[in-house]
């Protein structure tokens, strides 16, 4: 081992953040260069995108993270050639696996199957949301002790906000009126609340949202003694994994636009790339455990609009606080969203997790004569997530004899909800009513409850699991330590093993937390 240890970390969202940050701040000499493929989108690195309240350059920032998607102009940049204009994306900011040009992913089954490609990772562009996993969502090997002090790092990290919009009037109506409707499925600690989110609170009740900026921390402070043993290169790939043996020893790193590789020698590896690009880098580098890329989950969504009723909340509202609650969304253009509940994942009477975030304009465009084009009272948002439960089936895949449009062993996604796993999302519509009828109606048409595409949450687990032994059944030991390997750590969604329906970006931070902690004690002082 160097007196100086270096690490080198693939992927610059919040999970590949975690790694850093915590190694740097832990091992007073160690070194940490990070690689991140696509561009660096905002002056601090990581920052979200919601924080950009000019409508033109936060379009603009979300066009350079579509990789294949993205406008022609940030291609050119990208290195990538003319492949086809960004079309249909599971969210602003993401492109498609499938994406239909050439070398395109397959995800017929998995149709909205996306990823960014930015400085920050999904972090630029998430929703913020943090709740903990509950009940058979925790991971039963990992000990209570230690779980509750690694989500509560995750949770310093993140800057979890546990009561955020205090100051909206109508977000805590629809909390009232919310924890009214649902206290039959409700426990004494379990219960409809606000929704964590990461986020500052300012004095004025606006947000200044978090990004993988809030993780990075002191890594990326000018001046900062952590932040001069810390690099970060955009527009760079990491091309394979090098190993002496079953040791990793570096990676083989390229430039993604001019395409010029160096060997990058490192003591520790870790692969934080996504749930989908983590796995085909450990294909591409002959790193191929029976799991890998399989158990892919998500959580299947039913999304619904509510327009608030502002008789059926009159116990909770009055005309001013509608009123109130449009001058406080003006302050901040770039995000609609003013106030925001969760119905929790309760086992086993309320097997989802909901989210409902209020704004005060229509969250989809409607017809001219639509009587709710000008509806004073706002609507709610109300995503339901239900479970997938792992099968080895539901995979992605990769073939050596096909290349992606980057080069990589190309991959096809294969999925399938099972019918006990279409019961439940029919059954959630029962809780999506009760929602609606409690708060005001849905709003006709594209407000219905309706099941979206597979692929459409972002939220890809399972596919580089951690396990409690090497059974074949996943691909990470409970450090997230690839079985078989020496110096060499995963990160990510992909690492949680459970049939998950809260928002994973938490728990997989949780989950790094104990990775970087083992790296931390493998590399001594």
């Amino acid at each position: 081992m160097t007196k100086a240890p270096h690490i080198v970390v693939v992927g610059s969202g919040p999970i590949g953040a975690t790694y850093a940050r915590e190694i740097l701040e832990a091992h007073p000499t160690a070194t940490v260069t990070m690689l991140e493929l696509g561009p660096q989108l905002t002056e601090v690195p990581g920052q979200s995108v919601k924080n950009i309240h000019d409508d033109e350059k936060r379009a603009k920032a979300r066009a350079m993270s579509q990789g294949p998607q993205a406008d022609e102009e940030s291609r050119a940049k990208l290195g990538l050639p003319y492949l086809q204009e960004g079309t249909l994306t599971a969210r602003q900011g993401t492109h498609l696996v499938d994406f239909g040009g050439p070398g395109s992913g397959h995800a017929k089954s998995f149709p909205m199957a996306s990823i960014a490609t930015n400085v920050g990772g999904q972090g630029a562009h998430w929703t913020c949301a943090v709740p903990r996993p509950e009940f058979s969502e925790k991971i039963n090997f990992i000990s209570e002790e230690d779980w509750e002090q690694s989500i509560s790092r995750a949770e310093v990290l993140l800057r979890a906000n546990k009561t955020p919009f205090k100051k909206s009037p109508i977000g805590a109506a629809i909390r009232a009126a919310l924890t009214e409707e649902f206290k039959d499925i409700s426990t004494e600690t379990v219960h409809p609340y606000f929704l964590p989110v990461s986020a500052e609170e300012q004095s004025n009740g606006t947000m200044i949202w978090g990004g993988t900026d809030f993780v990075f921390g002191p890594l990326i402070e000018k001046g900062n003694p952590l932040a001069a043993r810390f690099t970060l290169k955009s527009l760079t790939m990491a091309r394979k994994i090098l190993f002496n043996g079953n040791k990793a020893i570096g990676v083989l790193m390229e430039d993604a636009v001019t395409g010029e590789q160096k060997e990058l020698h490192a003591d520790k590896v870790v692969i934080a790339a996504d749930a989908v690009r983590t796995p085909q880098l450990l294909w591409a580098s002959g790193v191929r455990p029976k799991a890998l890329g399989h158990y892919l989950t998500e959580h299947p969504v039913c999304f619904s609009a509510i327009a608030l009723d502002g008789e059926k909340l009159k116990k909770y509202a009055t005309e001013e606080d509608y009123v109130a609650e449009k001058e406080l969304a003006k302050l901040s253009p770039g995000d609609p969203v003013s106030g925001v509940t969760r119905v929790p994942f309760i086992e086993p009477q309320h097997p989802y997790s909901a989210q409902i975030m209020y704004v005060t304009k229509p969250p989809f465009p409607l017809p001219d004569d639509s009587p709710l084009k000008d509806h004073k009272y706002g609507f709610a948002m109300a995503g339901w997530g239900g479970r997938k439960f792992p099968r080895y089936e539901d995979a992605v895949t990769f073939d050596d004899n096909e290349l992606d449009y980057r080069g990589f062993p190309n991959m096809t996604i294969d999925y399938e909800l099972t019918e006990r796993e279409i019961k439940e999302m029919e059954d959630v519509k029962v809780f999506m009513h009760r929602a609606a009828d409690a708060l005001g109606a849905f709003v006709p048409g594209m407000g219905m409850p309706r099941l979206m595409a597979p692929g459409t949450s972002l939220h890809y687990m399972g596919t580089h699991r951690i396990g409690p032994v090497d059974d074949g059944t996943s691909v990470c030991d409970d450090t997230s330590k690839v079985w078989g390997y020496e110096n060499l750590f995963t990160g990510g969604n992909g690492t949680i093993p459970t049939a998950n329906c809260v928002n994973p970006t938490l728990t997989s931070v949780a989950i790094a937390v104990r990775g970087a902690h083992k790296l931390i004690e493998e590399l001594g002082n």
